[in-house]
């Protein structure tokens, strides 16, 4: 228990601070007042759920009535930031939604307001060079490992069909493509040949 306090407290913390910096948030956060939303982290099977009031309270357990209820797992969390994304995780059964989808496109929207100022919060306590550097620093880094992931899946791709053979190439694959297009076009010639003749 000591860690779901851990949790939702730090949830919670963040969000209100974040809110706080941000009138924008801050209005969006008015159209959820007197709402609760629960969300299921399917991996976890733990449940967080949202209060809503002049600000967000985080709780690992609630006893009271539930607007609406959202499950899904950790790698779609991201996602829910993007309001227009909410119906087609639902068709892809990426998210299970039980109750307002109004609301939870409202959720949405309160999210992906919320976008830290990394740089600012650390020029507080470093200096605005030192906080510049630390980020850009951090920003190029993520950057050269993204490169170095694309990189090796390039590797990899090449190695299983051109080495190894165990893929076909995109060549060779839009070649089949083609060569079933004119087996189903000359079927279709027969077909309709083999009709005429049998018509006589």
């Amino acid at each position: 228990m000591p860690i779901d306090a851990f949790v939702t407290g730090a949830v919670e913390t963040a969000l209100n601070q974040l809110i706080k910096d941000d009138a924008e948030s801050q209005r969006r956060l008015s159209r959820l007042r007197g709402k609760v939303i629960s969300v299921t982290l399917n991996e976890f099977g733990k449940t967080l759920y949202f209060i809503f009031s002049q600000q967000i309270d985080v709780l690992a357990a609630y006893e009271g009535d539930v607007d609406c209820q959202l499950a899904l797992n950790l790698a779609v969390l991201p996602e829910l930031r993007q309001q227009a994304n909410l119906t087609q995780l639902i068709k892809a059964d990426k998210l299970s939604l039980d109750g307002d989808l109004q609301l939870a496109q409202h959720f949405s929207s309160l999210l992906s307001g919320l976008k830290p100022d990394i740089e600012e919060k650390l020029s507080y306590y470093s200096g605005d060079i030192v906080a510049h550097t630390v980020v850009s620093g951090v920003k190029s880094g993520g950057q050269f490992i993204q490169q170095r992931l694309r990189k090796r899946q390039r590797n990899l791709a090449q190695t299983l069909t051109e080495e190894w053979k165990l893929l076909p190439q995109p060549l060779e694959i839009a070649y089949f493509s083609d060569q079933v297009d004119d087996l189903k076009s000359d079927v279709g010639c027969f077909e309709a040949r083999l009709n005429q003749l049998l018509e006589r």
